[in-house]
């Protein structure tokens, strides 16, 4: 039976309705119609806000657990944290461990995309720069052998979706065209490169910045580095994490005025998500939360962040960005840039991955492939 989602102001990919009907049949999106049709089962919305679920291709865990050993029932809990949230689809991010550790962790995590539970694996290390690690350790970080790489896209058989590299470490260049030539995404990221060695990563392929400005080599006027070659670059998607922590919302404007399309919204957050504030690991190390914002134990650094998505798509539209763009940047952005199919958009053929949202912007329901999470709403 035909659900037709009515009185609601929709969020397309090319603009925002009123007064239409969104027809969802089974897990699919069918028909953006004027009304709906005979025999549908209506649901008035309530003049309430109409999302695609969002896309979250950058993040470690949620809700006390963690991707990182790719352990079935806490990745499970960790992304049913981020589906209520907003995120209904998930790229389990890891970072930098022993490589052994890595490969298991990624072959578990591939029967998980198998499953349908995450929609792949981003490889956030090992081959990052020791200057820029971040919350990685930096005893950990290597050149990307060309062996080493394999061995880890190997693992996934497919599952891996993305792999971030410090392309002026040795075989950096290389190593970003490997990890296209086996169909994932080379991005940029924890990098000192210079401005001419990032143009040669994104001429060998890189098409996307690792949460740009963060762990990367800032913008100088005489060396203007990593940051404006990616911030340029019509090929590059950037990520930008925007939690009020880790940039200032007068940057974020910044990135969407000249980025626009290209820009998209990463929650980047730790176990520690939807936690309270307390003491945490991250791939090992110890990490600090207090007031919300995750630090590591030892050195201060910001360690991802405790937010989701859709709290960065909130504050984004706080700080003057159109909602339309904003909703871009959490759903369909991210999701063209890792070539996640039928996701992202309020688009007839797409799964039904939906979000209704109040005045506030704030998550009243959350439908994943055509089923609400939690009780199923019967008016609003």
């Amino acid at each position: 039976m035909t659900l037709a989602l009515t009185n609601a102001r929709i969020v397309l990919p090319e603009d925002v309705v009123d007064s239409v009907a969104l027809r969802v049949d089974g897990d699919r999106i069918v028909e953006v119609a004027d009304r709906p049709a005979p025999g549908d089962t209506e649901l008035d919305l309530g003049g309430r806000w109409l999302v695609p679920g969002f896309v979250d291709t950058h993040v470690h865990g949620g809700g006390g657990e963690s991707f990182q050993s790719g352990e079935p029932e806490a990745v499970r809990r960790a992304v049913a944290h981020h589906r209520l949230r907003g995120s209904t689809t998930v790229v389990a991010s890891l970072v930098s461990r022993p490589v052994g550790e890595m490969v298991e962790s990624v072959a578990r995590l591939r029967e998980l995309v198998t499953d349908g539970v995450v929609a792949g694996v981003h490889l956030e290390g090992p081959f990052l720069s020791e200057g820029r690690c971040g919350a990685h350790d930096p005893a950990l970080l290597r050149d990307p052998d060309p062996e080493l790489v394999r061995q880890l896209l190997d693992a996934g058989r497919g599952a891996v979706r993305m792999v971030t590299i410090a392309p002026e470490r040795a075989g950096g260049i290389a190593a970003v065209r490997a990890v296209i030539a086996a169909g994932a995404v080379a991005a940029v990221g924890h990098t000192d490169a210079t401005y001419a060695v990032a143009r040669e990563a994104i001429g060998a392929g890189a098409t996307v910045a690792t949460h740009l400005f963060n762990a990367m080599a800032p913008l100088h006027h005489r060396e203007p580095g990593p940051v404006l070659a990616l911030l340029d670059d019509e090929r590059v998607t950037v990520e930008l994490i925007h939690d009020h922590e880790h940039l200032h919302p007068s940057v974020v404007r910044h990135v969407f005025a000249v980025a626009g399309g290209r820009t998209s919204l990463v929650s980047d957050a730790i176990s520690a998500a939807g936690l309270s504030d307390g003491d945490y690991l991250l791939g090992g190390l110890g990490v600090v939360v207090r007031d919300g914002a995750a630090r590591l134990a030892e050195g201060g650094a910001l360690a991802g962040s405790t937010v989701d998505v859709h709290r960065a798509f909130v504050n984004a539209v706080r700080d003057g960005i159109a909602i339309a763009d904003a909703v871009a940047s959490a759903a369909s952005t991210p999701a063209r840039a890792l070539g996640l199919d039928h996701v992202g958009c309020l688009t007839p053929g797409f799964a039904a991955d939906v979000l209704v949202l109040d005045d506030d912007l704030e998550i009243v329901a959350v439908m994943k492939d055509g089923g609400w999470l939690g009780d199923a709403p019967q008016r609003f």
